[in-house]
C-alpha cells in the first residue's frame, strides 16, 4: 500500500467534514444511540461504544457533548430504532463501493442508494460481491507535522500495543490493527499523547484501481457525492485511487 496517500484522502474527507460538522455529529450521535442500546452506556465494557467514542474524538466532537449523547441514549433505549445495512456494488470502471448506512427506513435507504449508484453510472450488487476485495482493520493515520516522536519510537509503541504494521508515507505514518486490538492501540497512543488525524475502523482494499476516462471519473464522483450528502449513509468504502 506504499505510495497512496492516506493522509491526504483523509484530510480530503476531513476538510469536506469540517464543512458540514453539524451532519458529522448527527451521525456519529446515532452511532451512540445503537452502540448503547446493544451494549450498554459503559465503554470499558462495551467495546463498538468505544470505537465510537474514538470516531467522535477524531472528528473533533466535544467530549461533553459525546457524555450528552450516551446519557440521553441510556434513558431512551427503547426508542432507539436504528437498523445497521450495508449495500455493495459497482461504480464506473469497475470501482469496487461499500456502503454502510444506519437507517430507520431501509425502503427510503435502499432507494437512495440505488439511485446514486444508478446516476453515476453503476449498479448495486448482492451482499458479498465486492466486500472480498477489502480487508476489516482498524486504521490510524498520523500526520507527520504534527508528531515530534521518532518513527522507530512510534512503531514501537504501536506494535507493543499490538498493532499488525506500521509503514510511513511521505507526509503521514499509518498503523493498522486487527479490529479486536484497535482500542488497545489507540489507547497507548492517546496515553503516549500523540495526534491522531483519523483513528477507526474500517476497510482497507487489497488493491486501488485507477480510472483514466474522464467522464468515468464524473459519473463516480457523482456517486460518491450523492452518497455523502445522504444522512443514512455511515461511511463509504471504494478502491479507486484517487
Amino acid at each position: 500500500m506504499s505510495g497512496h496517500s492516506k493522509f491526504a484522502n483523509i484530510k480530503h474527507k476531513k476538510e469536506k467534514n469540517d464543512a458540514a460538522k453539524g451532519k458529522i455529529f448527527t451521525i456519529i450521535g446515532r452511532e451512540i444511540a445503537v452502540a448503547v442500546k446493544e451494549g450498554g452506556p459503559d465503554p470499558a465494557n462495551n467495546f463498538k461504544l468505544a470505537q465510537v467514542i474514538t470516531k467522535a474524538k477524531a472528528n473533533n466532537m466535544p467530549n461533553d457533548t459525546i457524555e450528552r449523547g450516551i446519557k440521553k441514549a441510556a434513558g431512551d433505549v427503547g426508542n432507539v430504532n436504528y437498523k445497521y445495512v450495508t449495500y455493495e456494488g459497482y461504480g464506473p470502471g469497475g470501482i469496487a463501493i461499500i456502503v454502510d448506512a444506519l437507517t430507520d427506513n431501509q425502503n427510503r435507504t435502499a432507494a437512495n442508494i440505488r439511485n446514486a449508484f444508478t446516476k453515476g453510472q453503476g449498479s448495486i450488487g448482492t451482499p458479498g460481491c465486492v466486500s472480498f476485495m477489502f480487508d476489516k482493520k482498524g486504521q490510524i493515520i498520523i500526520d507527520k507535522e504534527e508528531c515530534s516522536m521518532e518513527a522507530d519510537d512510534l512503531m514501537m509503541i504501536a506494535l507493543d500495543a499490538g498493532a499488525e504494521d506500521f509503514s510511513e508515507e511521505e507526509d503521514s505514518f499509518e498503523i493498522l490493527t486487527d479490529p479486536d486490538s484497535f482500542d488497545g492501540v489507540n489507547k497507548a497512543l492517546e496515553e503516549a499523547g500523540i495526534a491522531m488525524i483519523s483513528a477507526e475502523v474500517t476497510m482497507i482494499p487489497q488493491n486501488y484501481v485507477d480510472l483514466t476516462d474522464e467522464t468515468a471519473v464524473k459519473n463516480l464522483q457523482k456517486t460518491l457525492d450523492m452518497l455523502d450528502d445522504d444522512d443514512d449513509v455511515q461511511a463509504v468504502y471504494h478502491n479507486w485511487n484517487e
